[in-house]
């Protein structure tokens, strides 16, 4: 197993795709449409924009999942979360999406995950940077996006917070500096809407989304891909804690971050809508980077393996039993 994903290699990146294609099979065999409530302005405007077909964006969304699972394990080795380079973070994020086909199809919380992402990627440089401030700005401008695309990510300010408090001494200028990155997309796009004459409260209030029932009809389904998930989440947890004596202080912290960063996104999700009832992959990025810890443990050879092995039995057991 680690030979297929323990290097860098070119081969490696085709061979994720090719995974990728095959898991997401039952996804782009039966495309649909992105869909936007009204009061969505943004990805209103964008489906409007672009006159694709179902199955062009269906390909979008996968590759768009493809290209953030390789993102995602681009940041696992920029901030040496690990202590050695894999790609099982971004074969983590393939699968996990797979398990759910709404997840693989073109929607707002696909989108927003670009944003958590980006926003992450720059928190975890806040100890090591040697432009703060710049980086601290960046931070908050890239996490305030989702705010704008869809409300309830509003709550994504506090993982910003936390970052700041967590990872910096603490600095009233770069708190300052913080919320300033944070309200000038807000600004832009509030002084856009006033100028075309659509700023309207409504269009701001928050829409509740916490409806499981509306994810599948199989209680089957429900029960064992929830179990599942959870079984995975733990292990990775257990296998951070067998790893945490080798981490240095900052790294520590960062995965401190990234437990917020599941939390915040739990909640968060609560409160989304999603045409297509995808909210729920705003969790999967932090899921993906702590499950993926029990393939890094150099004691307990036969604890990965069996993880390895039962993921793809849960990948197998979601896409039959869902309906």
């Amino acid at each position: 197993m680690h030979k297929i994903f323990g290097n860098n290699s070119p081969f490696v990146v085709l061979s994720l795709f090719i995974a990728a294609l095959i898991m997401k099979l039952q996804a782009l065999s039966h495309p649909v449409m992105p869909v936007a409530f009204p009061n969505h302005l943004i990805f209103t405007s964008l489906i409007n924009y672009f006159h694709f077909s179902a199955f062009t964006y269906t390909l979008i969304a996968v590759l768009m999942i493809v290209l953030q699972a390789l993102y995602l394990n681009m940041i696992t080795e920029r901030h040496k979360l690990q202590n050695k380079v894999t790609y099982y973070p971004a074969f983590m994020y393939v699968l996990l999406t797979s398990l759910y086909p709404a997840f693989n199809y073109f929607s707002e919380p696909l989108l927003i995950n670009w944003f958590l992402l980006l926003a992450l990627d720059i928190m975890l440089s806040f100890p090591k940077t040697l432009y703060p401030r710049k980086q601290i700005f960046n931070a908050g401008f890239a996490i305030s996006v989702p705010f704008i695309i869809q409300f309830p990510a509003i709550g994504f300010v506090v993982l910003a917070l936390v970052a700041l408090f967590l990872l910096r001494s603490y600095s009233t200028s770069e708190l300052v500096v913080l919320l300033l990155g944070y309200l000038t997309p807000v600004y832009f796009f509030l002084g856009i809407l006033y100028l075309f004459d659509k700023l309207t409260p409504a269009k701001f209030l928050p829409e509740i989304g916490f409806d499981l029932h509306a994810l599948s009809a199989s209680r089957i389904y429900l029960a064992g891909t929830i179990a599942g998930v959870g079984m995975m989440l733990l292990t990775g947890s257990y296998a951070l804690q067998q790893l945490n004596s080798k981490m240095i202080i900052y790294v520590r912290r960062s995965w401190i971050l990234i437990f917020c960063y599941l939390l915040i996104a739990a909640t968060v999700t609560l409160f989304a809508v999603s045409a297509v009832h995808a909210e729920w992959i705003l969790i999967l990025p932090p899921v993906c980077l702590i499950a993926s810890c029990v393939y890094f443990q150099e004691n307990n050879k036969r604890l990965s393996t069996f993880m390895f092995y039962f993921s793809l039995a849960l990948l197998i057991f979601s896409q039959i039993t869902f309906k």
